[in-house]
């Protein structure tokens, strides 16, 4: 079985084709996308529904269709982005996702509202991780993960930073007001890091990883038992993330306790990239795949069926956010762990558009499904089973045989 390394160790991915200043630029653009174009949204709903008149379920609805553009426009984007590198792409990315904010703040009806997310929803595949998580693992070769890593770590940051600054604002400003203002910041920050800090040439692909069949990478089974995967995963995942604070509050915590719950679960998503690394290093990619996909399912269950107290509830979903944590990072790197790095944009935006899809919609399925199932408990017992369903998928998948 060929070693990918020696691949890209041979493809001048080494240390000085890298753009010194690629990752910090990379960090700070992260934190303010997610931040201003993700993050801002639920904390100015209220704000614009008062304001507006609008229902709070077709403002969300705006919001949910600009995640699954982003989904959809994440595959070309990542043709692009094999072929000419990330500068263009995430500068036009950043020029669009200020035009789109500042087209959100100026919408005079809901009509308006919608079309601006949905520019804003090909902003995201241009801005987001996926662009990102292209540009460190074609320079940083081998030591992707490392890289990879930190962004995560930094974008895990974006709504420590920027929900309780955009709540500031608020408080003074109005909500249009706000996100003209946050607009400013945002080309501020990513328009000219992303055209001053990727200038770097790109490296040339390394050799693409042969399969033993001659069905391409995108059509063979383990890619497609892989996707399928992450999809069910994927939708578990943000399922539990926005149904906690409702079960949690079925169990007797107050609406603050239960909101401390959630960001105490974005801190242990923090906690688990710092792990990824040496838990790469000591597992094969299949497994760790399985495992982390299972672990989620796990303490999605244990959600479930524990009923208390609340402290525990508490830990069981900082432990959740662990896995969060390293299932960003082990979809980061799937593509490049098993098929090499040559078509990593391409491939990986196929791989994570149906997860990004079912991301988008698992917010509203779980809340609809909540109440014909009997309550969250018994939701999340079934996103347990999806969980689980995943993993024994994700161990289907194997690893793809090459040479």
């Amino acid at each position: 079985m060929t070693d990918l390394h020696t691949h890209e160790a041979a493809t001048g991915t080494g240390d000085r084709s890298r753009p010194r200043a690629a990752l910090p630029a990379l960090c700070a653009t992260q934190i303010t996308s997610w931040g201003i174009v993700y993050y801002a949204f639920p904390v100015l709903l209220p704000h614009l529904t008062a304001e507006t008149g609008w229902s709070t379920s077709a403002a969300t609805a705006a919001f949910s269709a600009a995640l699954l553009v982003s989904a959809i426009a994440g595959i070309p984007v990542g043709r692009i982005l094999d072929r000419r590198g990330p500068r263009a792409v995430m500068t036009t990315g950043s020029l669009l996702a200020v035009a789109a904010v500042l087209a959100i703040a100026l919408a005079p009806n809901l009509y308006v509202f919608t079309a601006a997310w949905l520019m804003a929803g090909i902003a995201m595949a241009a801005t987001f991780y996926q662009p990102a998580f292209a540009a460190l693992t074609r320079w940083w070769g081998p030591d992707r993960v490392r890289a990879l890593t930190t962004v995560t770590l930094a974008g895990g940051l974006a709504s420590t930073v920027f929900a309780p600054f955009t709540a500031t604002l608020a408080d003074h400003l109005s909500w249009r007001t706000t996100y003209a203002v946050l607009a400013v910041i945002l080309a501020a920050v990513t328009i000219p890091a992303h055209a001053l800090a990727l200038r770097a040439p790109w490296p040339p692909a390394p050799p693409a990883v042969r399969a033993a069949s001659r069905t391409p990478i995108a059509r063979s089974r383990p890619f497609l038992l892989l996707t399928v995967a992450f999809a069910l995963s994927g939708f578990a995942m943000y399922a539990v993330v926005f149904g906690l604070v409702p079960l949690l509050a079925g169990r007797g915590a107050d609406p603050t306790t239960a909101a401390w719950a959630l960001g105490l679960g974005g801190a242990g998503q923090t906690l688990g990239r710092t792990l990824y690394a040496t838990l790469s290093r000591r597992t094969g990619v299949t497994t760790r795949t399985a495992i982390f996909i299972a672990a989620g399912g796990v303490t999605t269950a244990a959600l479930a069926v524990v009923t208390g107290p609340i402290p525990l509830l508490i830990l069981l979903a900082v432990l959740a956010g662990v896995v969060r944590g390293n299932l960003t990072l082990l979809q980061a790197t799937a593509v490049a762990d098993r098929w090499g790095t040559a078509d990593y944009g391409s491939l990986s935006g196929l791989l994570s558009a149906p997860a990004t899809l079912s991301g988008a919609l698992a917010p509203w399925a779980g809340a609809a499904l909540a109440g014909p199932l009997g309550g969250y408990s018994e939701l999340f017992s079934a996103l347990a089973v999806g969980s689980a369903l995943a993993a024994l998928l994700a161990v289907a998948s194997g690893r793809p045989s090459h040479r």
